[in-house]
């Protein structure tokens, strides 16, 4: 890295000695902070990359966000035209139990998570609840975004 030959600074007096030169023991950080910032840079255009899905519309709440697991969660999508994806294979609604079941059968966790775009209606949301339930899995986690309503009272608009 950087080093260099800093002299001895002897004391005054008549008679000057020459100052042995000793090697700098100072680090040159410079660089090490250019590599750190570039690296900071690509992993944060990197990291929404990695997240995969179906593109869906979420709903925005003040709920925080769920602690991660060892195992890949299964998820479930319901699409604003109303058919439903378990990860990224369509499923018709008459076979999601069946499907739930063989599924609930291969995995460790009963934990699934249910993405609903924010357009369709409730009782849809609600039947594949029911179908999730149905399926064997009884840890069910509504995905939503963040930045939504908190519905605290305090700075809500009265209208």
């Amino acid at each position: 890295m950087a080093s260099g030959v800093m002299k001895k600074q002897g004391g005054g007096g008549r008679r000057r000695r020459r100052g042995r030169a000793q090697p700098m023991a100072e680090i040159n950080i410079t660089p090490f902070v250019d590599v750190m910032l570039v690296l900071l840079i690509i992993f944060m255009v990197a990291a929404p990359l990695l997240t995969v899905g179906v593109p869906v519309e979420l709903p925005k709440t003040a709920a925080t966000a769920l602690p991660s697991e060892q195992e890949e969660p299964l998820t479930v999508t319901v699409l604003a035209d109303g058919t439903v994806q378990i990860q990224k294979t369509e499923t018709g609604r008459g076979d999601l139990i069946s499907k739930l079941r063989a599924i609930a059968a291969e995995r460790a966790s009963d934990r699934v998570f249910l993405r609903a775009d924010g357009s369709v209606p409730y009782a849809l949301v609600m039947e594949v609840m029911g179908a999730l339930n149905g399926g064997g899995f009884s840890n069910i986690g509504l995905v939503t975004e963040t930045g939504g309503p908190k519905l605290d009272g305090a700075g809500a608009s009265g209208g």
